[in-house]
């Protein structure tokens, strides 16, 4: 396992809406992470998936910010390298949501993409 400075990050927002969460579900463990996987699936191909975790397996990637710890898997990461994952709590919906350089399409709903 390697802490990388680069390669995915979360905005001030998104950062502070995981913490929240991970209180509200009980979590205030400072082991815990958020996992961030691609998934097979989706109306575009592939899926983004967000999970509270603190078991780091052998070829985890880690990305430290100023808050939250973000791991993913080496496959995921060859898909989310660069990609930011932002929080809306607009009117146009509520969310997390993934500012992806890699994705050559997305769908409307903002969870799959293409590559």
């Amino acid at each position: 396992m390697e802490t990388l400075t680069e390669g995915i990050t979360a905005s001030e927002k998104a950062q502070l809406k995981a913490i929240e969460l991970m209180k509200q579900a009980g979590i205030e463990n400072a082991s815990y992470f958020l996992r961030v996987s691609v998934v097979g699936g989706g109306c575009s191909g592939l899926s983004y998936k967000l999970d509270f975790d603190n078991e780091l397996k052998n070829a985890d990637q880690v990305f430290e910010t100023n808050h939250l710890k973000i791991v993913t898997d080496i496959k995921s990461l060859l898909y989310l390298l660069n990609t930011e994952l932002d929080y809306s709590d607009g009117l146009n919906g509520k969310g997390f949501f993934f500012k992806n350089p890699n994705a050559s399409r997305t769908c409307g709903c903002g969870e799959s993409f293409a590559v």
